[in-house]
């Protein structure tokens, strides 16, 4: 499984949007194809909502007894690696290229957690017979001149963030990221309506062993998660 997924994605843009390329705009045409059936069938959950209601005042308990003291800039990140693990390349997870406002360092509870949800995701998806699809974290560690940044233009965006703490991370769940083939064949690309389902399952399964605490975001469009 992991020989399939060893892969290194350009980018992650919707069927049919616009990409910007070396000032050059162009339309990416992707093919979205209907999943075969499975007699490991897709259930989801019965309610995001419900299934995942950890608030802020939970996780940030979590992020502040496995997490770092605040890195105050990137240049301090540098210098901690003792304390952070570096997420920006792996099999399992693509970050996402237009993250501008965090940076992809997590403490090696949280990108042990992260690497599971990941492969997890990629085996589901196998045994349910869907083409696979690499999960896009679209938001790690955020340091102190990130959050002032940030809320320059958020002012609901909140000064004690668990990213803050290295122990948290987002994942969208309406854009996903298709494995390219090792025979150079087309991606076959899979509706958001399908894998974030699959995703879910996941994350319910992780958070019901008690791995982590998790917020289904609608604003951010994404699976707001803090490691235990």
């Amino acid at each position: 499984m992991l020989a399939i997924v060893r892969v290194c994605n350009p980018g992650v843009v919707h069927p049919g949007e616009e990409r910007e390329s070396d000032n050059i705009t162009e339309v990416v045409h992707k093919p979205v194809v209907e999943v075969k059936k499975s007699p490991h069938r897709i259930l989801g959950v019965h309610s995001y909502e419900a299934c995942f209601p950890d608030l802020q005042e939970v996780q940030i308990v979590a992020a502040r007894r496995w997490g770092v003291r605040p890195v105050k800039n990137r240049e301090e990140a540098e210098h901690r690696k003792q304390e952070l693990v570096y997420v920006g390349a792996n099999p399992y997870f693509s970050i996402d290229r237009a993250m501008t406002q965090s940076i992809p360092y997590l403490v090696p509870r949280a990108s042990n957690l992260l690497q599971q949800i990941g492969k997890n995701f990629i085996d589901s998806l196998y045994v349910k017979n869907v083409p696979l699809h690499r999960i896009i974290v679209s938001s790690v560690l955020r340091t102190e001149d990130d959050v002032s940044r940030l809320r320059r233009f958020n002012v609901n965006a909140n000064e004690q963030s668990c990213h803050r703490f290295g122990t948290t991370f987002d994942i969208t769940y309406i854009r996903f990221d298709p494995v390219h083939h090792a025979d150079g064949s087309p991606c076959v690309y899979v509706s958001d309506a399908i894998l974030k389902p699959v995703l879910s399952e996941v994350l319910r399964d992780l958070r019901q062993q008690g791995l982590c605490y998790i917020k289904h975001e609608r604003k951010q469009s994404c699976f707001h998660i803090t490691v235990r």
